[in-house]
């Protein structure tokens, strides 16, 4: 049996759904690179805006039934922790969703099925295809199975973020503090994407995307961070973006 046959089998059994529309899966487990633009691909981009939409209802719902006397505040935080991409991805790998997806030769070969970007999208698209497919207790099914470890931790103490972190570095060095300047920025007003460097004195710039100007100073941090210190400190998460 091809691989890939047998991961989609394997994904459906994980998730405890059959779907009736095989296309509509496929879509959802198909990424923008397959066919590297040289012919019409049905991927699953416009999956990704619905699914993102779902799982901001299941995750909500379920913090609001969780602590009724929670205030906002409280209860978007935990959100934020819980829809963001890294938490999507972490799902996905939960599913068993990397293995099933399509991707191109060239993304597949820079590690785009690794990506927690492209799993976290993955997941957000097969989510919203559970949704049309199954309804909404159907991908609420899917949340609940897959987020129950992330809610594990959705109260764990924030840590620094890589800004800080950053800061604190340099000052420990003595030197002045990071300097950011945005560089790039492309897309729609709607959905604007960032490029920020990062500079500190004695050391050679490093960039960061997002698609706030916040996050992606925080890329751009974490990956001074990473090429200057190793391995990213326990204490120092990546930064997020909204899912």
């Amino acid at each position: 049996m091809n691989l890939r046959i047998a991961a989609v089998e394997d994904l459906e059994r994980r998730i405890g759904h059959t779907f009736v529309d095989r296309d509509l899966l496929e879509r959802a487990l198909t990424h923008a690179s397959v066919g590297d633009g040289a012919r019409a691909v049905r991927h699953n981009e416009r999956l990704e805006f619905l699914g993102d939409r779902v799982l901001n209802l299941c995750a909500a719902e379920r913090l609001m039934a969780m602590d009724p006397d929670a205030r906002e505040g409280d209860m978007s935080r935990r959100l934020a922790s819980l829809v963001n991409y890294h938490a999507c991805a972490r799902a996905a790998h939960r599913a068993g969703l990397p293995d099933a997806l399509r991707l191109s030769a060239s993304a597949t070969k820079v590690g785009a099925r690794k990506s927690d970007a492209v799993l976290g999208d993955a997941c957000e698209a097969l989510i919203a295809a559970l949704y049309i497919d199954g309804g909404l207790e159907t991908a609420k099914a899917f949340f609940e199975r897959f987020w129950a470890e992330e809610f594990e931790h959705v109260d764990a103490p924030r840590s620094k973020d890589p800004k800080t972190q950053l800061q604190e570095w340099a000052q420990g060095l003595g030197l002045p503090l990071p300097q950011y300047q945005i560089v790039g920025r492309e897309g729609p007003p709607h959905a604007p994407s960032f490029t920020v460097e990062v500079q500190i004195q004695g050391f050679g710039p490093e960039r960061g995307e997002g698609g706030s100007r916040q996050a992606a100073e925080k890329a751009a941090a974490l990956t001074m961070l990473l090429k200057r210190e190793g391995p990213v400190p326990s204490d120092v998460p990546e930064p997020e973006t909204e899912s």
